[in-house]
C-alpha cells in the first residue's frame, strides 16, 4: 500500500481533532483556548515608552513550559528590563541549518480615548469576533501562533522536526531594534544557532491573497539647519535663514512629487520609490503669546523622514542632500541618522530572492499553494522591521503574517484581528489531501498535516515541517 493510503486514517483523525479543537473556542472565561491565550498575551502592556517586557517573557515562558521538548532561554544584551526570549525545538539532525521564527515583544503607544475599547483589554466582540488590542496585528499574533502550532504537533501528533527550530521574541523593534535584534545577530548565542532561514513579521492583506515581503525600505532621519543674519521683520535679506530653508523645502518637495508621480501613474508601488516626508519645522523667536512677529530668526531647522528601497543608491542620496537639499554655500548644514543598512556584508542590496535561485522560497511557495492559499506578488515593505538585520548578514528572510481579508491597522486606532482570521477554519480535507500529494520531494506523511494547519497551524507548520524535511543538500 502506498504511503498516501497509509495517510488516510491519520488524515481523518487530524481533521476531526482539529475541527473539535477550533470549534471549541467558545470564549468561556473558564476555558483555556488559543483565543484566550492570545488575549492574555495582548493584555500585557508592552507599549512604548515603558514596555513591560519581563511580564511578557514570563507569560510566554510559562506557556512554552507546557509544551514537551522545548528549551527556554532568556538573554540580556543591554539592561535587565530588555530581555530577549529564545525558545528552541530541537531537531533530530542538529547539523542542518536551523529555522528561526521571529516576532517582537513591544508595540507602539495607543491613545486609549480614541479607541472603541481599552487597547490593553483585548476585548472580543461577540458580534463579529474582532479582538481589539494594541499588538493584535503588529505582531503578537504570529508570536503566539508559532507556539500554538508546536503545541499541537508535539502533544497531539508526537511530531519531532528534522531541523531545529528557534522562536525568538525580541525587544525594541518599534524603536529601531538596536537594543534587540541588532545586538542578538552579533552575539555568540546567535552564531551557535546556525540559522539558515528566518520568518519575520509581515502585514495584513485586504484581499484573499497572503502578502510576502522580501525586503524593507531603510529609514534615514535627516535634519537640515539653515542660518542667516537676524533682523527686523520688515527688511529684505539675501540668504536669510528662513529663505534658505524655504528653497530647500521646495527642492525636496519637487523630488517627493516626482517619486509620488511614479506611484500615481502605476509605474511603481509606494515601497519601490524613495519617500521624503517633512516631520518638523523649528523656527521663530518665542514670546509669551506665541512668536515675535517683527523679527526674522537666525536659525531654522527642518526634519525629514526618508525611506529608501534596497534598489536605491545610498551614495547618490548623500550627494543629493549635500549638493541640492542642504548646500553649504547657502549657509546650510545637515545631519543624517541612518536607522538601518541598505546593503549586506558583501555589498549587495538587502533583498531575499523570491525565485528558483532560493530553495527556501520555492518550498514556502509550494507549501502555501498546496494548502489552498494564494500568494500575492512578493513586495518590499514600505516600513522597516528587524528582518533587515538578518538579511545584512546574508540569511534569507521573509516577512509573512497569515492575515487575509483584514484591514491594515498596525499603529492605528482600534487595531483588531478577527478570531476567525487567527483561527481560520479547516479546508476541505479531500481537496487539501489531493494538493499535498503533489508537493515536490516532500515527505507525504507530514505534508498533509501542513495542509491541515491552515492559518494558525498551517502557516507555522509549513515552516516547522516542510522546510525541515526538504533534502539537506538543497538547503545547506
Amino acid at each position: 500500500m502506498s504511503k498516501h493510503h497509509h495517510c488516510l486514517p491519520l488524515l481523518a483523525a487530524v481533521t476531526l481533532l482539529l475541527s473539535l479543537h477550533l470549534s471549541a473556542t467558545d470564549h468561556s472565561p473558564t476555558t483555556t483556548t488559543p483565543i484566550t491565550r492570545f488575549q492574555n498575551y495582548l493584555r500585557i502592556n508592552t507599549a512604548h515608552p515603558n514596555p513591560d517586557y519581563n511580564t511578557a517573557v514570563t507569560y510566554l515562558s510559562s506557556f512554552a513550559r507546557t509544551i514537551p521538548n522545548l528549551q527556554i532561554q532568556t538573554l540580556y544584551f543591554t539592561t535587565p528590563d530588555k530581555p530577549l526570549l529564545l525558545i528552541t525545538w530541537p531537531g533530530s539532525n542538529p547539523s542542518l541549518p536551523s529555522v528561526l521564527l521571529n516576532s517582537h515583544l513591544d508595540s507602539v503607544p495607543a491613545e486609549s480615548f480614541k479607541w472603541f475599547h481599552d487597547p490593553f483589554e483585548a476585548h472580543l466582540s461577540p458580534d463579529d469576533g474582532k479582538i481589539y488590542a494594541r499588538g493584535a496585528q503588529d505582531d503578537k499574533c504570529v508570536g503566539m501562533q508559532y507556539l500554538e502550532a508546536i503545541k499541537e504537533l508535539e502533544i497531539n501528533f508526537h511530531y519531532s522536526p528534522t531541523r531545529t527550530v528557534h522562536i525568538s521574541y525580541v525587544p525594541e523593534e518599534e524603536v529601531g531594534g538596536f537594543d534587540g535584534m541588532a545586538k542578538f545577530v552579533k552575539s555568540e548565542e546567535f552564531k551557535k544557532l546556525n540559522v539558515g532561514f528566518v520568518l519575520d513579521e509581515g502585514q495584513a492583506s485586504t484581499t484573499d491573497e497572503f502578502r510576502t515581503f522580501y525586503a524593507d525600505r531603510s529609514p534615514w532621519h535627516v535634519v537640515i539647519k539653515a542660518t542667516g543674519e537676524p533682523g527686523h521683520g520688515s527688511r529684505m535679506y539675501d540668504n536669510s535663514a528662513m529663505e534658505n530653508m524655504m528653497k530647500s523645502i521646495e527642492v525636496i518637495t519637487k523630488f517627493r512629487e516626482n517619486q509620488f508621480d511614479l506611484v500615481k501613474a502605476g509605474l511603481a508601488v509606494t515601497s519601490e520609490v524613495i519617500s521624503a516626508n517633512p516631520v518638523f519645522l523649528k523656527a521663530g523667536i518665542p514670546s509669551p503669546t506665541g512668536f515675535v512677529m517683527n523679527m526674522q530668526p537666525s536659525e531654522v531647522e527642518a526634519g525629514f523622514d526618508i525611506r529608501q528601497p534596497p534598489t536605491a543608491d545610498p551614495d547618490l542620496m548623500r550627494k543629493r542632500i549635500a549638493e541640492e537639499w542642504a548646500p553649504a554655500w547657502r549657509n546650510m548644514t545637515y545631519e543624517i541618522t541612518e536607522k538601518g543598512p541598505l546593503r549586506d556584508f558583501m555589498g549587495r542590496p538587502l533583498m531575499t530572492a523570491t525565485d528558483g535561485s532560493n530553495p527556501w522560497w520555492s518550498i514556502f511557495k509550494q507549501a502555501v499553494e498546496a494548502a489552498g492559499g494564494k500568494l500575492a506578488k512578493p513586495e518590499i515593505l514600505t516600513s522597516t522591521t528587524d528582518a533587515r538585520f538578518m538579511r545584512q548578514i546574508g540569511i534569507p528572510t521573509l516577512g509573512f503574517s497569515p492575515m487575509k481579508n483584514t484591514p491594515i491597522l498596525l499603529h492605528d486606532h482600534n487595531e483588531f484581528l478577527k478570531d476567525s482570521v487567527y483561527l481560520e477554519g479547516i479546508k476541505n480535507s479531500v481537496l487539501l489531501k489531493q494538493r499535498s500529494v503533489h508537493l515536490r520531494s516532500f515527505d507525504e506523511d507530514s505534508n498533509f498535516l501542513g495542509a491541515k494547519f491552515y492559518c494558525l497551524l498551517w502557516t507555522c507548520y509549513l515552516v516547522i515541517s516542510e522546510f525541515f524535511l526538504q533534502p539537506a543538500n538543497q538547503l545547506l
